[in-house]
């Protein structure tokens, strides 16, 4: 990890087309902006983390779901069951 000391108004330039710009130190709190093509994704860590856990969380819900919905939907008796129907 690089490490560097900045003042307000002194950019940080990533390869040649991202550009940090720290704009306020205000106590604990900093603010930056990060100039950067719309193709370069740019996240909060804690966001990308919280999201990353609730699709986790959501596909596990989804498998339950879909045994449950299996077993709602299956006809009576079918479980096991071989016999061809009759209807046409």
């Amino acid at each position: 990890m690089l490490v560097l000391t900045r003042k307000a108004g002194e950019q940080i330039v990533i390869g040649n087309d991202i550009t940090i710009t720290l704009i306020e130190v205000r106590g604990g709190d900093v603010r930056i902006g990060i100039d950067a093509p719309r193709s370069v994704t740019v996240h909060r860590a804690e966001v990308l983390e919280a999201v990353s856990a609730a699709n986790v969380s959501a596909a596990h819900a989804s498998a339950a779901d879909e045994d449950r919905i299996r077993a709602l939907l299956a006809p009576a008796g079918a479980a096991g069951s071989t016999e061809a129907s009759d209807d046409v």
